[in-house]
């Protein structure tokens, strides 16, 4: 029996796992997490003040201090059964990474005893010619660095029977170049905290730090495990490269918010569960769109810890899941012509006064302050939307966006009619000719147009891949499997960017003698007009957008290997050295792990393709075939009429037709592979497996693949098929 009638058969299993769960979550809200409240209670006086001094305000642990807090981390973390820690970091392969130590060592005379020393808290030594440096390292130039984000609390993570102190790092080459997504996303708010502070004390003296907020929408899909393992293509690429679509897809729209499968259910509040011992605060759960396509989403965070609870839990869903018996698939399209996944990126900014800058005050100062930010928000997407797409390039990405459910290549701003409107009053009010007289626009219209909360004032539009929605913007483009960091550093780095500028310019107006209030005006109105093109309130998937922003003159890049371009232009290394966040050769080298990134997931799926096709999908056709022919064969031989096989020998022309043209394909694909394989230089080479391989062969070869699937005797397909992997569980 196959391993696809195996999988069916086996969904008849009952799998039990129990799910005791706790009557309330605050019970056990960061249990595993070393909270300040935690810290309070094993460290000294000096010690706990150290540590807050530098989670809230970046001071810097001196050496002898990291030793009292080692050893209150170490105290804390013995009496929950750890025997082991990790430096936990991010590294570019878009994964965790993790080596685990043990607090056991022995001294000069044998004694054994367990220690955890500050040196050992604030830097340890992985292996950096190990992991994607882009040419930073050479492979025998092994050393690299992770050093602590004392910001980000340390952990324990459970696993089976075992449990490990985690520290959260970040990840540096020997020579200082930054070789994860931690470091430069670090780099970023902190540029976004000085610029938007000074602007920020236009309005509020009394402003010392903002900072960025981050809530993701993470969606995923859950197949049973037993199905996943029959399905080379999913184990290996993470989605289903051939495969038909089922009779029942998504169109009658009955998964979307629907009841949760029980299995699922279980699963969902096993990993829930995990994730709250963790400090993750999880709120939201439910069905999308797609059959077998779930979402969870958590309470609004700092930027930065929320990057990594996004990352973690990634980890932990996939963990989860095999208790299960069921796989968790983050790729942005793992079937095709249903809804791929995405991973929408709620961002806003906050102040250490309790003002999100992104929502509306009270007054006509506070309304001032919010059409400051939101203005240099817009302007920074339409000046660097090109920098921004590439942030959100992939090779699993490019098959979801322009999709029927994800927002199009072009980066375009949504803000709905009502801010449109005020936007437009701004525009045609604030002339270069504005004086004191027209201060009562300021204090009166302004403040009358603009409402305190705009959460219900527009619709949304979900075909937006930016789009203002109340007291936050949404990056809808992000990539469900895509690291946060990257969208965020970009994000933040363009802001702060922005920002600089736009107090630059404000400054210049008032040593003309403009009154504040009057200069900020003036700097608004002409961002307004020099970013309007970016603004877009209609439907992002429809031609006649795509055309219109032509004639705007916005990009509209469809492919990774384009996209990354934007990375390494003169206007990208400008922007990232001016705000210290990547020198010229660390940009240079990110664009190179991208670049292979993408070559080397294409050439998997390239042969996993030809492996299915060969192995899998040919044979079986060829069985039916031969089956047919027999039978045509036998009608002939006791003298029946044509008339009487017609149907068979019709099926058998069009299986004999798809054969032969999906093996001619998957050959010449193979030969496609090979020139792409002889090119030297990366680009190229992304390029050549894009349009050479990828977009000459895959559809092709699927086409008569997916057809054979509806034409040959089901008993004899090996591969579980759409209906099976989506609708049984």
């Amino acid at each position: 029996m196959s391993l696809r009638f195996n999988a069916i058969n086996n969904l008849t299993t009952e799998v039990d796992v129990k799910v005791e769960g706790s009557k309330k979550i605050t019970a056990i809200f960061g249990k595993n997490v070393f909270t300040a409240k935690v810290a309070r209670e094993f460290l000294s006086d000096e010690a706990f003040k150290s540590l807050m001094g530098s989670v809230k305000s970046g001071q810097k642990i001196d050496r002898a201090m990291a030793n009292q807090i080692a050893n209150g981390i170490r105290a804390w973390a013995e009496s929950k059964g750890v025997t082991h820690y990790t430096h936990w970091f991010q590294p570019l392969t878009g994964t965790t990474a993790e080596k685990h130590d043990s607090f056991f060592t022995l001294k000069g005379d044998g004694t054994a005893i367990e220690e955890f020393d500050g040196a050992a808290l604030i830097q340890q030594e992985p292996d950096a010619s190990s992991f994607p440096s882009g040419g930073l390292r050479a492979t025998f130039e092994a050393r690299g660095y992770t050093a602590w984000d004392p910001s980000s609390p340390a952990f324990i993570l459970e696993i089976g029977q075992g449990a490990t102190l985690c520290i959260p790092t970040i990840f540096v080459s020997y020579t200082g170049e930054s070789l994860d997504y931690k470091a430069p996303l670090l780099k970023a708010l902190d540029a976004l905290n000085n610029a938007a502070v000074e602007v920020c004390n236009y309005f509020d003296k009394n402003v010392t730090k903002v900072t960025a907020t981050l809530g993701w929408e993470q969606e995923y899909f859950v197949i049973d495990e037993a199905m996943y393992n029959a399905r080379p293509d999913l184990v290996l690429c993470g989605r289903a490269v051939y495969g038909h679509s089922s009779a029942k897809g998504q169109q009658l729209e009955d998964h979307y918010f629907g009841s949760i499968p029980e299995r699922v259910y279980a699963y969902m509040r096993d990993y829930e569960e995990e994730a709250y011992k963790l400090g993750i605060p999880l709120r939201t759960r439910h069905n999308e769109v797609a059959p077998a396509q779930f979402e969870c989403a958590p309470i609004f965070e700092e930027c930065n810890l929320a990057v990594d609870h996004n990352t973690l839990l990634m980890d932990i869903m996939g963990r989860v899941a095999k208790r299960h018996k069921l796989k968790v698939l983050l790729h942005e399209k793992p079937f095709a012509a249903i809804n791929g996944s995405g991973k929408h990126n709620n961002w806003s900014m906050g102040t250490d006064t309790g003002v999100n800058l992104l929502a509306p005050g009270k007054t006509p100062k506070t309304n001032l302050m919010f059409l400051t930010f939101f203005v240099n928000t817009i302007k920074a997407v339409h000046d660097y939307a090109d920098i921004l797409r590439a942030s959100i390039a992939s090779a699993g990405n490019d098959h979801r966006l322009g999709a029927n459910e994800a927002p199009p290549a072009i980066i375009s701003v949504f803000i709905g009619d009502y801010l449109s409107k005020v936007l437009q009053e701004v525009k045609e009010r604030v002339t270069d000719k504005m004086d004191e007289t027209d201060e009562s626009m300021l204090k009166i219209d302004i403040h009358k147009s603009i409402p305190e909360l705009l959460l219900d004032n527009t619709d949304r539009n979900r075909t937006s891949p930016f789009a203002f929605t109340g007291n936050k913007f949404e990056f809808r483009a992000v990539g469900s499997s895509a690291n946060c960091a990257n969208p965020m550093t970009v994000l933040n780095t363009i802001m702060a960017q922005t920002l600089r500028q736009f107090k630059v310019d404000v400054d210049a107006h008032i040593e003309k003698g403009e009154k504040k209030e009057i200069a900020i005006m003036h700097v608004i109105r002409e961002y307004i007009v020099a970013s309007e093109k970016v603004l877009f309130e209609g439907d992002g998937y429809s031609e006649e957008w795509e055309k219109e922003a032509e004639k705007r003159g916005l990009p509209n890049v469809k492919t990774t290997p384009l996209a990354l371009d934007a990375m390494v232009t003169e206007k990208a290394k400008h922007l990232f050295e001016n705000n210290k966040i990547y020198t010229h050769p660390e940009l240079e080298a990110r664009h190179e792990i991208e670049l292979e990134k993408y070559i080397k997931r294409v050439q998997i799926e390239g042969r996993i393709m030809g492996e299915l096709a060969t192995s899998h999908i040919l044979p079986a056709a060829i069985r039916y075939q031969n089956k047919l022919a027999a039978n045509i064969q036998g009608l002939k031989a006791i003298g029946l009429p044509e008339s009487s096989y017609a149907n068979q020998l019709q099926i058998l022309e069009k299986i004999s037709e798809h054969i032969n043209k999906a093996s001619d394909l998957v050959e010449k694909m193979i030969e496609a592979r090979k020139v792409c394989n002889s090119m030297t230089e990366t680009r190229t080479m992304a390029i050549g497996y894009q349009s050479q391989v990828k977009d000459a062969f895959f559809d092709q070869i699927r086409y008569h693949v997916d057809k054979l699937e509806l034409l040959v005797d089901d008993r004899e397909w090996n591969l579980p098929k759409y209906r099976e992997m989506l609708f049984l569980r």
